[in-house]
């Protein structure tokens, strides 16, 4: 009888440890791939080479279900990421290192989407570099902005301060399209697809100055690449699914192939991703968009560099202290 207890018992412990093993092996199958990727953009050149991921996953092509979510603004996107909400985010690129810092260390940067979008809009002809900018009054939008902190730079970089030009704010880069159309002698500092907006209103208009380019020259031979916007992910998303934000590196890459190939499908898909309203603007701003992929020790590179450019210029642009080396998401 105690033989028979025994046998029992043993059949038992064996049938509990095999349930606990196969729930294991069911939970790790569950944690292999969340439900859906959450990822949010902004309505601008950020996303751009977004949008043939986005059409993948729409037609269920892609790797990997995602779920997207389009702003107007960064401002919309940092509590989702802090909250949880949000797992990969395409933002500014010191909007990254302000996330860095109010997360405690919370997220990585994973590549870099966007170089430099801004171009010096005018009809002034005599306009042919940063030294033509004395004495003259530059209208740009956001104070405190990105765009205010790259013109102060450069305007330095050239030996030109704030008292030598006056910056003239607006609150939005459609009041600045709007007055460089109805006044093309002034002169305006505008974001892609604002500035093929701007030119389009009035053909007098035209691009003066590539800003890329003056940092390009500003930093010289090896130095750092204006940022414009960078992908980020959760640490805590990143540790969890390590192959999903693998797999979202390599479907992000070929998404930015296919835009810079076929950038006329790309201005049908970013109007449809409700990224920009129309689509001869669309097609046209592309090419100057700057999109890009950019991962690994390239991108720790190109963006330490400019977010120290900021540091020294203005630490709260960066939220008051540069990231850590754990920022950068090194594969």
């Amino acid at each position: 009888m105690n033989r028979i207890k025994i046998f029992n018992k043993t059949i038992w412990i064996i049938a509990v440890a095999a349930a606990l093993f196969l729930g294991m092996l069911t939970g790790c199958a569950q944690q292999e791939e969340p439900a859906a990727v959450r990822i949010g953009g902004l309505k601008g050149p950020t996303s751009m080479g977004l949008v043939f991921l986005q059409e993948q996953a729409r037609s269920g092509q892609a790797r990997q279900e995602y779920a997207f979510t389009m702003a107007a603004a960064a401002d919309e996107l940092l509590p989702l990421m802090i909250r949880g909400e949000l797992d990969i985010a395409l933002i500014p690129a010191n909007m990254a290192s302000v996330l860095y810092g109010k997360t405690q260390r919370g997220i990585s940067v994973i590549d870099i989407n966007t170089l430099g979008v801004l171009y010096m809009v005018s009809g002034d002809g005599s306009i042919d570099g940063m030294e033509s900018l004395r004495g003259r009054t530059i209208y740009l939008n956001g104070k405190g902005t990105t765009p205010d902190y790259v013109l102060q730079y450069l305007l330095a970089a050239k030996g030109i301060s704030l008292t030598d030009c006056t910056l003239e704010y607006r609150s939005e880069a459609t009041e600045v399209a709007a007055l460089l159309a109805e006044q093309p002698q002034a002169i305006g500092l505008l974001p892609q697809p604002f500035v093929t907006v701007a030119c389009a209103q009035n053909e007098d208009l035209k691009v003066v100055l590539d800003m890329n380019q003056q940092w390009d020259l500003a930093q010289g031979e090896g130095g750092s690449s204006m940022v414009t916007g960078v992908t980020v992910v959760r640490n805590a998303f990143l540790q969890e699914y390590p192959e999903v934000v693998k797999n979202f590196l390599a479907e992000h890459e070929a998404s930015v192939r296919a835009i810079q190939e076929d950038p006329d499908k790309g201005a049908q898909l970013a109007v449809a991703a409700g990224i920009i309203a129309k689509e001869p603007v669309a097609r046209k701003a592309i090419p100057q968009c700057n999109i890009t992929y950019i991962d690994g020790e390239d991108m720790r590179r190109a963006l330490s560099g400019y977010l120290q450019v900021l540091y020294e210029l203005e630490p709260s642009a960066v939220g008051g202290a540069l990231p850590g080396e754990d920022f950068y998401y090194i594969p």
